[in-house]
């Protein structure tokens, strides 16, 4: 594994970490494998594209910064054009490796994002293979994860749940799309809620 040295101090108390609102500006959007090939039987997978979609646009309203990986793209094909074309300027980054923390590239990259960012927000998938993955490289490198639970998902909706309930039980705060955005945006008088409402009706 690439390693990072741990940015934070470990946290263990998991109920203090969910009681913790997200801040924007310690925050970093990573898009994992929303690829071609690997779309077609994932488990509601509209509903994938769509809130990975609404997270985007989030985190371009915010300034948040995205990552997106391909996992060998040669044989499993490039992101979704539905999703691709949201983030114009980001190279995704190649992997072998299930986990993104798996790549030097990736964890170079993520180390030199302005700010301190010390809360990754993960979706795409699979939840139980590249997504648990990363969630658990990236608790285990000090950051606090949050998985957007209707932003990921797998072959298999059993599948989907295991994923999730192995990150929890690592400490990663499971929510919704709309419980991220709406803690991001934290207020409905602000521009940025307005840039996002009309996405969220």
């Amino acid at each position: 594994m690439a390693m990072l040295g741990s940015i934070t101090p470990p946290v263990t108390d998991y109920a203090e970490i969910a009681r913790r609102p997200l801040d924007p500006a310690q925050c970093a959007l990573i898009v994992v494998d929303i690829q071609e090939k690997l779309l077609p039987p994932i488990f509601q997978k509209e509903q994938l594209v769509r809130n990975s979609q609404l997270l985007i646009r989030l985190a371009g309203v915010l300034n948040i910064p995205a990552l997106m990986t391909v996992q060998y793209p040669k044989g499993l094909g490039n992101t979704v054009p539905e999703v691709a074309s949201l983030l114009p300027e980001n190279e995704p980054i190649e992997k072998l490796v299930f986990s993104c923390f798996g790549s030097d590239v990736f964890c170079s990259t993520l180390k030199r994002l302005p700010g301190n960012r010390n809360t990754v927000i993960l979706c795409g998938m699979e939840s139980h293979i590249c997504v648990a993955q990363t969630a658990l490289a990236g608790l285990r490198e000090g950051y606090l994860v949050h998985v957007a639970s209707d932003a990921v998902s797998s072959r298999t909706e059993w599948n989907w749940k295991v994923g999730l309930e192995r990150m929890r039980s690592a400490g990663a705060v499971i929510s919704s799309t709309e419980m991220v955005i709406y803690e991001a945006l934290r207020s409905s008088g602000t521009s940025a809620f307005k840039d996002m409402l009309k996405y969220l009706k």
